[in-house]
């Protein structure tokens, strides 16, 4: 490597001098300047982790016809020039790219980064695996993927390597969520680079580009300063100064081109246009972009002779002082400069770039592979709490889970999970998150051969249940054991569909009880997509009650299987209801099909829900599907053609119901490309809606976006609510934003749209209608009463945001086809949502499916899986995992907020002495700092009291928990506020 030749020598000559103890952190923060306005120039490079290329061919530098990237030979020359001057700074964001780099470097080079680290040269920013998205993200996956990056920084670097400040400077809006998480985490503010082009224009105006954002209505101290950068995150206009850039280099020396004044002077004039727009005489300068410092000598030297005339001028005046910094130093001299600052208590949704373009396209956009990464969550969930009760400990089972853990890292990207990347790379993140689920099931089969009485269970599982297809049981489902895991804290009741032939079976539990089953047909829809394996046409049905780990048998038998009564109705003509004494009818306009704690009714005429009733609660809702004719959406932005042109199923639909004991199901039929199944099951409070979307059509200038419409009598007047990356909900109002007007005339709704992670509902004063989904997915309320999902998108050309090209997904050789679920709650409004809460909690970790052949039980003892039964209801088991080979990180949370849930408390002995633990530590969120050690800044929010005089900062709310195994058990009690996380270190033998 270049620098290997030329500063070697006088690199290791320095780490071994014997000088003054270098210093990290803000310690390591070049002197500012009272008197004079500071500016703190920021190197960095943008790098992401896939979007036009995959990781890999970013990482190498591959196929730059494409886009000129190769991360490697960025952090080569970057290491290269930090070497030659103290002076100069850097930031490093991605840690993925940088672990990938730091595994292939010698120990010599090793050595002299972390000389870097410990001086506070090389500073790591964000620290998170990836730069995640903050609207399609679910708060779990986020906290993951933050825990995975901060501890490859812990482990390699200590304390130096741990970022203070959150670098967001490129996702498409901003969640609260995302920074109540960087709070808990420990970390001293945020910036980012997007904001509404009205709400920057307002901001700029009222110097309010940096507020305090108070990022929790149930947590108080979770208040987070946040900042905008002036511009973006790209170089400061006409002083790019790379390789990949044409704007004019800093010419001094005896030249006829000599520049040195003109390039000040503008430099200057800019400072001075930015300094205008914030509070305190410091501010922030971004020097980089995407892909930047390839070259890294090329912007050093040119910002090294920007940085020298420009204090020069000093001398004769200039009140300018500009210096090499990092947005942690910058954050530092505000936090000391005391000052007060606008308060933000909503998020930065929906993203309007201008007028005509509303970021909310890619909400919805490559539903599939939204639905891909949840599975992902899923899987790692289960292998982690499977591997620290099993005690997993080979390398490759470590290896296994590790890999998991940092491919979903990847998978938050803000051009994975978002669906803006090219379809080649999106290619790649399935080819790589199917690779390490296998690797997560495999480690999860492995423990349950040590915890479960089948030790040498095949424990196989089938990633295509989505269209009823199971490989292990196509043949035959005889004599096949559903081994189910339950990734929660509480015993769960579930209804479990195994797709199996049109035959007869049994239904068994561990202790050879029968458990009642009925056969439900396939929808012809799904049998008919050509890509599925038709062998089993049929999904056997029955309930399954799981603490942790329960095991059911199925086996074959002569007597007849349990089926449903079938009434078929074809609206066009009504004397086709030949089956319909099979159904409860109530007359001939009405079909109704109920359980004992559901009651839906179908519209005969137009085959069309007409009115459900649950929890006491009777309400007139018509759920269609509707169509959005776009002209240049693209994958980023979701843009109607005109604003009368939204088509939705009236009238028309086919449908047929099966009508068994255990569950009752309505197929519908839409048109060609829309098909869906009503669900309800005996005594399970929702109603699932299981939508098939696709081939969609398009025209050759329009594309198609199609939404699923929930409409009622509900007197919500404009008011609804989303949810928060599956956290808290946060009320909307239509047409309508927390700090500004939008200018909403020409995309009304698109900007209107919002993003649900998990969650979307309204109510009035009576009644209240939750939708509960099972991926991120664009939605609103355009109308009184009415809730819509986008749920697939099929576009002709790209929207201009750079990825280059349409939206337009292909699989198996046709246009993409997508299917998944949508599910109803209807409550009285003065009943508490922590039904919707508990809810929520299931469909996102629903039981996991492992099959096996039964080939007899063992007789040797398996190991023992606790009990978390003694938790409160409303404490979920968000984390359970190994953190070191003698250490198991275990996150406890109240998932109910401050107006659902309580104060709770319980003790955590029983899972420590399970674990056999020795002692436990309290942490920060992220499970990398201890609590005892958090301290960080504290801001003052206008209106909340008398300014003080010095830097304030927070600490730990309560006495972090610390004990050892010989103490009593009342120390090992945990309180629990509604929505607080609790993250704990347990050592064990």
């Amino acid at each position: 490597m270049k620098f290997l030749g030329i500063v070697l020598c006088g690199a290791l000559l320095a780490i071994h001098a014997k000088s003054a103890q270098a210093v990290c952190g803000y310690e390591s923060c070049h002197a500012t300047k009272s008197n004079m306005v500071n500016i703190h120039l920021v190197p960095h490079s943008h790098d992401d982790v896939g979007w036009l290329k995959t990781v890999d061919q970013y990482y190498y530098g591959h196929k730059n016809n494409i886009q000129h990237a190769g991360v490697q030979y960025i952090i080569d020359t970057v290491i290269s020039e930090l070497i030659k001057d103290p002076a100069r700074r850097f930031i490093q964001v991605e840690t993925s790219f940088f672990a990938k780099w730091w595994d292939e470097q010698s120990e010599t080079v090793r050595a002299i980064v972390k000389k870097l680290v410990n001086e506070g040269r090389l500073q790591f920013t964000n620290g998170a695996w990836s730069m995640n998205d903050e609207a399609a993200v679910n708060y779990q996956s986020v906290i993951d993927q933050f825990t995975v990056g901060l501890k490859f920084l812990d482990d390699t670097f200590g304390v130096c390597g741990r970022p203070r400040v959150g670098w967001q400077i490129d996702p498409f809006g901003h969640s609260r969520e995302q920074a109540s998480l960087y709070a808990q985490m420990g970390y001293d503010g945020e910036f980012f680079s997007r904001m509404d082009h009205n709400d920057k224009g307002r901001r700029m105006n009222d110097l309010a580009l940096e507020m305090v954002w108070d990022a929790s209505e149930s947590l108080g101290d979770v208040k987070l300063f946040t900042g905008l950068l002036y511009t973006f995150y790209w170089d400061t206009p006409g002083f790019c100064f790379d390789v990949h850039c044409s704007d004019d280099p800093i010419i001094d020396g005896d030249s006829y081109d000599n520049n040195v004044k003109s390039r000040v002077d503008d430099f200057i004039a800019y400072a001075a246009k930015v300094a205008e727009k914030f509070r305190t005489n410091h501010i922030m300068i971004p020097m980089g972009g995407d892909f930047q410092y390839e070259d890294a000598e090329v912007n050093f030297k040119n910002m090294d002779k920007l940085i020298k005339y420009i204090n020069e001028r000093q001398a004769s005046g200039s009140k300018y002082n500009i210096f090499y910094s990092t947005p942690g130093c910058y954050l530092n001299s505000v936090h000391k400069s005391v000052q007060s600052y606008p308060n933000k208590t909503l998020d930065f949704f929906p993203y309007g770039s201008d007028t005509n373009s509303f970021w909310t396209g890619y909400y919805t956009s490559r539903p599939t592979q939204k639905r891909f990464e949840r599975e992902g969550n899923h899987i790692l969930q289960v292998a982690k709490q499977l591997s620290a009760f099993a005690e997993l400990s080979s390398p490759q089972q470590k290896e296994d889970l590790e890999y998991l853990r940092q491919i979903m890292g990847v998978m938050q990207h803000h051009d994975a999970i978002t669906g803006t990347e090219k379809q080649a790379v999106s290619d790649d993140y399935d080819r790589l998150l199917y690779d390490a689920i296998v690797g997560g099931v495999n480690t999860a089969r492995d423990a349950l051969r040590k915890l479960t009485n089948l030790p040498n269970g095949e424990f196989e599982c089938c990633l295509q249940l989505n269209i009823s297809e199971c490989a292990f049981t196509k043949d035959s489902a005889d004599n096949v054991v559903v081994t189910l895991y339950n990734p929660l804290a509480h015993t769960t009741s579930q209804y479990v569909r195994v797709p199996v032939k049109n035959e007869n079976y049994q239904v068994t539990d561990e202790k050879g009880r029968v458990v009642a089953s009925e056969l439900v047909p396939v929808p012809w829809q799904v049998l008919a997509l050509e890509f599925r394996n038709n062998d089993t046409q049929h999904e056997l049905v029955f309930k399954a009650s799981v603490n942790k780990i329960a095991s059911y048998y199925i086996s074959k038998v002569d007597k007849q299987q349990s089926t449903t009564k079938v009434l078929s109705n074809k609206p066009a003509n009504a004397e086709e209801h030949s089956l319909k004494d099979n159904a409860e009818t109530h007359d001939d306009e009405e079909t109704v099909v109920q359980t004992s704690l559901i009651k839906l009714v179908i519209n005969n005429k137009t085959g069309l829900l007409k009115r459900v009733e649950m929890n006491g609660v009777s309400e007139n809702i018509d759920q269609s599907y509707g169509i959005y004719r776009t002209y240049d959406s693209g994958a980023y932005v979701f843009r109607q053609y005109n604003q009368g042109d939204f088509v939705i199923q009236e009238d028309g639909v086919e449908f047929t119901v099966y009508d068994g004991a255990l569950v009752k199901e309505v197929h519908q039929q839409f048109n060609e490309f829309i098909s869906q199944v009503i669900r309800i099951y005996e005594n399970k409070n929702f109603v699932e809606f299981e939508w098939l979307v696709g081939p969609i059509p398009v025209e050759e200038d329009f594309g198609t976006e199609v939404v699923t419409v929930f409409s009622s009598e509900i007197s919500s007047s404009g008011v609804f609510y989303t949810d928060s990356n599956g956290r808290e909900m946060i009320r909307r109002e239509k047409d309508k934003r927390e700090d500004f007007d939008p200018e909403l005339s020409v995309q009304p709704t698109s900007g209107n749209y919002y993003p649900i992670t998990s969650r979307i509902a309204l109510q009035d004063s009576n009644k209240r209608i939750a939708l509960l989904n099972d991926r991120s997915q664009g939605g609103s309320s355009m109308k009184d009463g009415q809730l819509e999902l986008m749920l697939h998108r099929r576009l002709v050309r790209d929207d201009g945001y750079g990825v280059g090209e349409a939206l337009n997904e292909l699989k198996y050789g046709q246009p993409m086809v997508a299917r998944g679920k949508v599910y109803l709650i209807l409550n009285d409004a003065d009943e508490s949502t922590s039904v919707e809460r508990e809810a929520e909690k299931e469909f996102h970790l629903p039981l996991w499916k492992f099959f096996s052949k039964n080939s007899g039980s063992s007789s040797s003892a398996s190991k023992s899986v606790p009990s978390f039964e003694d938790f409160p209801q409303s404490v979920h088991l968000l984390t359970l995992e190994p953190f070191n080979d003698d250490e198991v990180l275990l996150r406890v949370e109240n998932f109910k907020d401050h107006i659902e849930g309580n104060v709770v408390s319980f003790n955590i002995r029983p899972i420590f002495d399970y674990l056999n633990g020795l002692e436990i530590r309290e942490t920060t969120l992220d499970g990398n700092l201890p609590l005892s050690d958090l301290k960080r800044f504290k801001f003052h929010a206008e209106g909340s009291g008398a300014l003080s005089t010095e830097a304030e900062y927070y600490t730990s709310a309560h006495k972090p928990l610390s004990a050892i195994e010989t103490q009593d058990a009342s120390e090992f009690a945990v309180t629990l506020y509604p929505m607080q996380i609790r993250t704990f270190i347990i050592k064990i033998q």
